[in-house]
């Protein structure tokens, strides 16, 4: 965990999550894009939930997780710490908003919470970080076969109001990544999406 990277997006919440949680959704969309392209397709489902988070989950491969020499599960450290492929370079890859890919670390260092579950062949698990900090250890959960992730998060509160999502946006959006398709599934009420 990088503490003093996290910080940094947790200071800037308006650079780093330009137009509030929309930005986050993408954030997470660019890496199941990614996979996509890889395998040469893939779908993602992105949801709004009742009580204010969103969840984006694709079929793909799953995140790298490795067994190390005493036997202990190992995955990259996407959440917490800086993708060295996309934060710092100014001549990053532009999000379908406009605004520079930075990583998985900005939506959970502003996030309240963020669970990641990761599904692949050789076991599946889940982690939650608060604020980017991750307060759980790989937990095991139950294999359903499939392979895939699932980052469901609740964006800090200050960037959660006067926020809309719709499909229109989504597919709009989705038109900058050819291998992969996006839908999106809204359960939220008419209440919750007036924002009352």
């Amino acid at each position: 965990m990088d503490a003093d990277h996290l910080g940094q997006i947790r200071r800037e919440p308006a650079e780093f999550a330009p137009g509030g949680p929309g930005h986050l959704v993408l954030e997470i969309v660019a890496y199941a894009a990614d996979e996509a392209a890889s395998r040469g397709g893939g779908r993602c489902v992105v949801t709004l939930h009742p009580d204010g988070s969103v969840s984006v989950e694709d079929d793909g491969r799953g995140t790298d997780t490795r067994v190390d020499e005493h036997g202990r599960v190992v995955k990259k450290p996407v959440m917490a710490t800086k993708d060295l492929r996309f934060f710092d370079l100014p001549e990053t890859e532009r999000l379908p908003d406009g605004h520079p890919r930075r990583g998985m670390s900005v939506v959970a260092a502003l996030s309240e919470w963020l669970i990641h579950t990761n599904r692949r062949l050789n076991g599946s698990w889940n982690q939650r970080y608060e604020h980017g900090v991750p307060v759980t250890g790989l937990e095991p959960v139950e294999a359903d076969g499939s392979t895939g992730t699932c980052v469901r998060f609740l964006p800090d509160e200050a960037l959660r109001s006067g926020w809309s999502f719709t499909s229109g946006d989504l597919a709009r959006w989705s038109e900058h990544w050819p291998d992969l398709t996006v839908r999106l599934d809204d359960q939220r009420d008419d209440k919750d999406r007036s924002g009352q």
